[in-house]
């Protein structure tokens, strides 16, 4: 099977990357829209009561510092998941070269021409918009500029709040270790942001001439933009479904809902950090999880019973290279304390623990050994460093954690923890790369992400856990160099679930019923 070339993925998601670059532009033309609004009244207020310019400009600077996932993060309890949260972030970060060029653009006019208009009877309205807005237009612009810069960048985080545009191929494609899903989402960003910044040059350099013009036509332009945006995209389907990037990609997901129960969910794609919530607050219906995830249990969602099988073992086990394990003799012995330790309960609950009851990863992960009577205080070692790396979930935080107090406890090795690595393709690379010494994987995971063999062979191999752990092992040893050690126990599969209360309601329990209800409706 030949690999397929960029060109050839983007000419087969063509019609999804066209959506995604006017979802893009969408979020991008509409929070501009706001910031220009916003942003050049409050650049003219305080070009003329100046005491409250250091003021501004520094709580602008400051809203510009806070990290955009973290802005991301503090719209949700406000406006929930979709467009909305996405763009007030982008308005945020607009606002500072918006704000500060206008109070620059305003300020340097030259003196002389508004005593000049003040002789020819300018009232303060006619100067503003006869003499100084024009003459300051090119630096106004200029902030404009930036500004449109800086959001088509950052609105590529924007499916994290399942508000669309380009970052879900880039997410998406780092999640599922797709080069070709990544580029196709970063060079189309990378391009609409030099056409937008030469656009909008265009219109500096034009400066005054080009002022009368624009001030009525760029609005309404905008407004447009963002008016399509919100109605080409908003959801009118009876259920609304939410799945992670990952998800999307992968034929344990989307697509095999698509070809194995013929279902189109019309999903947005949204981050496994806000989905659950946004299901319990019901602004999501459906929504891809892991079996033994602790919200289940804490946001009363049912899981969706996968008649024809389509999410294979997903059995829990540090991956590791043998040269690491030759280099540290006492490593294999000591993660191995943990094989067979958990089942699906077990690890639900230290799940819930961290989700719900908000515990610490260190405080759950001791706590467990302690109750196992495999804790043991740091011996404090220096034979060597052992580097543990983690996905971004908290499963694999609690892991680290249990893996960290393991290696100190009962060895003289050093560790060094580097979670929230973002996907499996991050984490992977890592290891290769030696940037980690190993992390903990999922059976499935390893077997269609990492290894993609043919759909015969995923057949052959899924059956049941142990083969599919036999199979991954063995290939990874042949491809990578790279182990497989015992299994934890637990299986987190993917799946598909709903509130309790509405699945009841609609009388699906299975994936089959939800097609079914789906057909009827």
């Amino acid at each position: 099977m030949t690999q397929q070339s960029l060109w050839q993925f983007m000419m087969e998601q063509h019609e999804k990357l066209l959506t995604q670059i006017v979802q893009h532009l969408g979020l991008t033309f509409l929070s501009l829209l706001l910031a220009i609004l916003v942003g050049v009244p409050l650049g003219l207020l305080i070009a003329r009561k100046r005491e409250l310019s250091t003021s501004v400009l520094g709580f602008a600077g400051i809203l510009q510092t806070i990290p955009s996932i973290a802005l991301l993060g503090f719209m949700i309890p406000a406006f929930g998941i979709g467009a909305t949260p996405a763009i007030v972030a982008l308005l945020i970060y607009a606002l500072l070269p918006i704000i500060r060029n206008t109070y620059t653009g305003i300020t340097e006019v030259n003196p002389t021409v508004i005593e000049a208009a003040k002789a020819m009877g300018m009232n303060k309205k006619q100067m503003l918009f006869k003499v100084e807005l024009p003459l300051a237009m090119p630096v106004i612009i200029a902030g404009i500029r930036t500004a449109a810069v800086i959001n088509v960048g950052v609105a590529t985080l924007a499916s994290f709040v399942a508000a669309g545009g380009l970052g879900e191929f880039i997410f998406g494609g780092i999640s599922l270790n797709n080069t070709n899903m990544i580029l196709a989402g970063a060079i189309p960003a990378a391009l609409l942001a030099i056409v937008l910044d030469q656009i909008i040059a265009i219109i500096q350099k034009s400066g005054v001439k080009l002022f009368h013009k624009l001030k009525y036509i760029l609005p309404v332009i905008l407004i447009l933009a963002g008016i399509f945006y919100v109605f080409k995209f908003s959801s009118d389907t009876k259920i609304k479904a939410g799945f992670t990037p990952e998800f999307m990609g992968r034929q344990d997901g989307d697509l095999g809902l698509r070809s194995v129960y013929g279902i189109n969910a019309n999903p947005v794609v949204v981050s496994d950090a806000v989905m659950y919530k946004a299901a319990y607050e019901k602004e999501l219906d459906l929504i891809s999880g892991y079996s033994t995830d602790g919200r289940i249990k804490a946001f009363d969602l049912l899981v969706l019973n996968d008649d024809k099988k389509i999410f294979p073992p997903y059995f829990a086990a540090p991956i590791i290279k043998t040269k690491t394990l030759q280099n540290f003799p006492e490593l294999e012995k000591t993660l191995n304390l943990l094989a067979g330790k958990f089942n699906d309960s077990i690890m639900t609950d230290l799940n819930y623990k961290s989700d719900y009851l908000n515990q610490t990863p260190e405080k759950i992960a001791k706590d467990f050994l302690v109750k196992n009577n495999l804790y043991k205080n740091p011996r404090k070692g220096n034979s060597g460093t052992i580097r543990i790396g983690s996905k971004i979930f908290g499963e694999q935080y609690i892991l680290t954690e249990m893996y960290k107090m393991l290696i100190e406890g009962y060895t003289n090795y050093k560790v060094q923890t580097k979670t929230g690595l973002g996907g499996t393709k991050i984490c992977f690379d890592a290891l290769m790369n030696d940037g980690i010494d190993f992390y903990p994987e999922y059976t499935g995971t390893g077997l269609l992400v990492l290894l993609k063999p043919s759909e015969k062979t995923v057949k052959s191999v899924t059956k049941n856990a142990d083969e599919t752990y036999s199979y991954v092992n063995s290939e990874f040893q042949k491809q990578y160099g790279i182990q497989w050690l015992k299994p934890l126990g637990f299986n987190n599969s993917y799946a598909l679930m709903m509130r309790k209360e509405q699945a009841k309601k609609l009388n699906i329990y299975s994936i089959s019923d939800l097609k079914n209800y789906l057909k009827s409706n």
